[in-house]
């Protein structure tokens, strides 16, 4: 007879938790297993990571350190574990998640079930109409500055699985590993691209930020998106005062405002009088500002509403370069189509909800890349940009589901 493991985990979780996994993709870690090379001995894999974990001998590996240009200038760490410590950090999820999902506050929509980034920017536009200020909220490295002992404390405030707080101790304490393979050590921070880290955030910003902005500022109306915030006020005194009391409590949770990128700014409409230095900011890839909107009666009026920023277009327009369309004269229309509308037509859901004509000339981009196929492809429309056009909208008439962006009507 087997001796019982010190502590209860279903294998079934495991194997939800290897679903979620591989689901979700993504890169090897610092092993270079892929997912397919770990499902090689799926069989023995699980089983030897449900055995370490249930036997209390589970020790993660260390996580590959990627660093991402910002468009700001300098550098975001990002962290990859391997397929297996992605399993089991899901594992841990699928346990410490329904604890505390049902306590988070109800303006808190990053990376939770059943919320979404689109909910709160509608959320946002709606309050912008009813209240004239916005602090426009940027927390200085959140993930590279999340304090340990404040996390556990919040985690050990949720669960008495002693075997959840060993492996969230271990996960935040495993050291990133550069490409020349030396490890850089840690004391505070969750690395970025960790399945536990968002659920990490979201607990200790639920305490930091939700928590304390519900009993110190009752009725003051707030969106986060992890460590994205907007607050709104109902005046520049208020908003001052608040932002204040924000950048205080951030610094005895052991965070820090950052104050270059944080801004409070006057909601300008047409029912708005006067100017302030700041009438505009970005929200999860949406840019709010004073824009000319028609009512339903035809008549043009300000409204303070989002559209896709111009940091989200150029990003997608890069995106767009990267597929050399116009070089791929092997392919067909329909294999182009085949290749790309599922990532087109994300953006479109995405970006199309709020102001959707700001997204138009961005998508426009993919019928001169077709325009220039077409003309590497047929020898008659060669020197012919007129022709190669006609040729393409043709195409659209006879087939205008063909492209995900024709759907919306930006065809050639």
């Amino acid at each position: 007879m087997s001796k019982p493991k010190p502590f209860a985990i279903s294998k079934e979780v495991v194997w939800e938790a290897y679903q979620r996994v591989r689901a979700n993709k993504g890169a090897a870690g610092v092993d270079e297993q892929s997912i397919a090379e770990f499902e090689q001995n799926l069989k023995g894999n699980l089983y030897r990571i449900w055995n370490r974990m249930s036997s209390g001998c589970y020790f993660p590996p260390p996580v590959r350190m990627v660093e991402i240009p910002k468009k700001s200038g300098g550098v975001r760490t990002l962290g990859v574990p391997t397929v297996s410590d992605r399993v089991a950090q899901t594992v841990v999820k699928l346990y410490l998640e329904p604890v505390v999902e049902p306590v988070f506050h109800p303006d808190s929509y990053g990376y939770r079930p059943g919320r979404s980034a689109l909910q709160a920017v509608g959320v946002c536009r709606e309050r912008c109409w009813k209240r004239d200020w916005v602090i426009d909220l940027d927390i200085k490295n959140f993930f590279d500055s999340l304090p340990w002992d404040l996390t556990l404390k919040a985690v050990t405030h949720h669960t008495d699985q002693k075997w959840i707080l060993l492996y969230v101790q271990r996960w935040l304490a495993a050291p990133l590993q550069r490409e020349d393979g030396s490890l850089v050590a840690r004391d505070r921070g969750s690395p970025q691209g960790s399945a536990i880290s968002p659920l990490l955030a979201n607990l200790f910003l639920h305490y930091c930020f939700d928590s304390w902005m519900v009993r110190t500022f009752p009725g003051v109306w707030f969106e986060r998106y992890c460590d994205d915030s907007v607050v709104h006020c109902r005046s520049e005194r208020q908003a001052r005062f608040i932002r204040d009391a924000i950048a205080r409590r951030l610094a005895e949770c052991g965070l820090e405002l950052n104050e270059a990128k944080s801004h409070i700014v006057y909601c300008k409409d047409d029912d708005r009088r006067g100017s302030y230095e700041q009438e505009q900011f970005d929200f999860l890839g949406y840019t709010f500002r004073p824009r000319r909107s028609k009512n339903r009666w035809g008549k043009y009026f300000v409204n303070f509403t989002p559209a896709m920023s111009n940091a989200a277009g150029k990003a997608i327009r890069h995106e767009i370069r990267t597929w050399r369309i116009n070089m791929r004269s092997d392919k067909t229309l329909e294999d182009l189509a085949r290749m790309f509308n599922v990532i087109v037509q994300g953006w479109i859901n995405f970006y199309g909800r709020f102001y959707k004509a700001q997204m138009y000339p961005t998508l426009r981009h993919i019928n001169e890349y077709l325009v220039r196929w077409a003309r590497r492809k047929y020898k008659r429309l060669k020197h012919h940009d007129r022709h190669a056009r006609q040729f393409l909208a043709a195409v659209a008439r006879r087939e205008p589901g063909l492209f995900a962006h024709w759907r919306v009507g930006l065809r050639p």
